[in-house]
């Protein structure tokens, strides 16, 4: 299966959104989903943090991954910004379709 998902976190929504413009703008990701609210904790220099944040979910194909991972990364306020790739299993073939035709990916590539 091509198809990917890309999630990252945000510190706000305005930070999520300029991401999600450029990737869907640039024909990176079909479509970007946002939520805030999101409660992190983690440790960061050796202090444990407690933070709200935006969840960022890209729906895009293996052929643009790499591209929309570097554009998630140059448009992200953190020094070591949460990006993860995450294969897609399966779904409604006419949405995977339709990812593949926004980002113009429509070479199945061994979907």
């Amino acid at each position: 299966m091509d198809i990917r998902l890309i999630y990252a976190t945000f510190p706000d929504t305005e930070s999520a959104r300029a991401a999600a413009a450029r990737l869907v703008g640039d024909g990176l990701a079909a479509c970007v989903n946002m939520w805030p609210g999101m409660t992190s904790i983690y440790q960061w220099d050796g202090a444990l943090e407690e933070s709200q944040e935006v969840v960022f979910l890209a729906k895009t194909t293996r052929s643009r991954a790499r591209e929309a991972i570097e554009a998630v990364v140059h448009e992200h306020p953190y020094d070591e910004p949460a990006v993860m790739l995450l294969p897609v299993e399966g779904g409604s073939a006419s949405f995977l379709d339709w990812i593949r035709r926004q980002t113009g990916s429509e070479a199945f590539e061994g979907s």
